[in-house]
């Protein structure tokens, strides 16, 4: 269940076991890729494959910089710059720092620092309150979201190097459950501003191998999601995996994803469903 005070973001989220199969997978993903290969671009637009290994490396040392070793004097915005922007010049200016340096050289620094991410999330207390994840609200959010807001952005990024690179996905059905599970505790945020009568519940439907059924419901003057399926829900929407999660980083536009899905009931419902983000914009 979740903490007093984040009940709307449903039940704990797993992740501790995934991170080491994730990290396994990146390696032995990067360590057969060509010198041309490297330098593909990906669906991050201005980024190479590189550029990609580049800024997961960038995420594994800030995150055992600020959360493991309580590092103080990490960046922070400038005055007066929206928190978005922020992320995006402090990826931009890593990711050309790590444009000087060999692909071999990044292969063996993930290789380094990945395990001790592995061993970090393995002694964390997961029902503590840490840092927000924005896409899921302001306010701190149990550990157990952040990690598994990490777990779904590593998993994110070797899709966008399978994807440029012609390789088939990381796509285990119960590691597309998880990442799918998690990407849609956004849904209580994004439909924050969407007002209803209580029990009013939304259906987000994800087909295929690793999907399932969450359901969005209006409790106690907000949104909260569910692991379950519902018989009468006030507005429906139903994606293939592959659909929501490109959906949920932007992969595709919301317009783009209506057209590969259905959706039924209330059209402000469904319509503001289908913009869910979990990823920072």
């Amino acid at each position: 269940m979740a903490i007093d005070g984040t009940w709307w973001l449903g039940p704990r989220i797993e992740v501790r076991d995934l991170f080491a199969r994730e990290h396994e997978e990146t390696m032995a993903l990067l360590r057969v890729l060509s010198d041309e290969e490297w330098q593909w671009p990906t669906g991050c637009p201005g980024w190479r494959v590189r550029d990609i290994a580049g800024h997961v490396l960038g995420d594994h040392l800030n995150r055992l910089a600020r959360s493991r070793d309580r590092y103080p004097d990490g960046p922070r915005p400038r005055s007066e710059e929206p928190f978005p922007s922020f992320i995006d010049r402090l990826n931009e200016e890593w990711v050309a720092t790590t444009r000087a340096w060999s692909t071999r050289m990044l292969v063996d620094l993930l290789g380094h620092v990945g395990p001790q991410i592995v061993e970090h999330w393995r002694t964390v207390d997961l029902d503590a309150l840490g840092e927000p994840v924005t896409w899921a609200g302001p306010d701190p959010a149990p550990v157990w979201l952040d990690a598994a807001r990490d777990l779904t952005e590593y998993w994110t990024h070797q899709q966008q190097i399978r994807d440029a690179t012609g390789r088939p996905g990381f796509t285990q059905p119960e590691v597309v459950h998880t990442v799918l599970d998690t990407f849609l505790r956004a849904l209580p945020y994004t439909l924050r501003d969407v007002p209803a009568a209580e029990g009013t519940r939304l259906l987000f439907t994800v087909t295929g191998p690793g999907g399932g059924d969450w359901s969005c419901v209006y409790r106690r003057g907000g949104w909260m999601v569910e692991r379950a399926g519902a018989q009468r829900p006030d507005a429906a929407v139903e994606l293939d995996a592959d659909t929501t999660w490109r959906l949920c980083t932007r992969g595709i536009t919301p317009d783009e994803a209506a057209r590969r899905g259905s959706r039924h009931g209330d059209v402000h419902l469904t319509g503001t469903a289908l913009t869910v983000l979990s990823v920072i914009r």
